[in-house]
C-alpha cells in the first residue's frame, strides 16, 4: 500500500510530502531511536511520539517514513531536516496503539 493510500484511507495529515506514491512494506512502533536503528526494516512506516530533528535523521538513514501519533506536532527543525533528507512525515491525533491497529486492519504488517 502506498503512503498516499494510507493517508487517504486513515485520514492522516501530510506534514512533509516527499514520495507519497512510495510503497510501505510494513510498520514499526517505537520511541527509542536506537531500537529503530537496530530493528526497523527499510520501507517501513515508523510510528512514534518523538518530534525532534534526530527522528528525521534516523528515518533517512533507515529509509523510513514517519507517522507522529497522539496529536504530536514536529519541531520546526524536524520538518526542516525531513525536507532536507526527503523523508515523508505524517500525523494523526490517534494514540499509537490505535493507529497501529488500524494500519494492521488495512493490511499492513510488521516491518522487521
Amino acid at each position: 500500500m502506498t503512503l498516499r493510500a494510507l493517508a487517504e484511507t486513515l485520514g492522516l495529515e501530510v506534514l512533509s510530502a516527499w514520495d507519497l506514491d512510495r510503497e510501505v512494506t510494513g510498520a514499526y512502533v517505537a520511541d527509542l531511536l536506537s531500537d529503530v536503528l537496530a530493528h526497523a526494516a527499510p520501507g517501513s512506516l515508523w510510528i512514534t511520539l518523538q518530534t525532534h530533528a534526530n527522528v528525521a535523521a534516523v528515518a533517512a538513514l533507515k529509509e523510513l517514513s514517519v507517522l507522529l501519533a497522539n496529536g504530536r506536532r514536529p519541531d520546526p527543525d524536524m520538518l526542516e531536516r525531513a525536507r532536507e533528507h526527503k523523508v515523508t512525515v505524517l500525523a494523526t491525533g490517534l494514540p499509537a496503539f490505535e493507529i497501529a491497529g488500524r494500519l494492521y486492519a488495512a493490511g499492513l504488517r510488521g516491518g522487521n
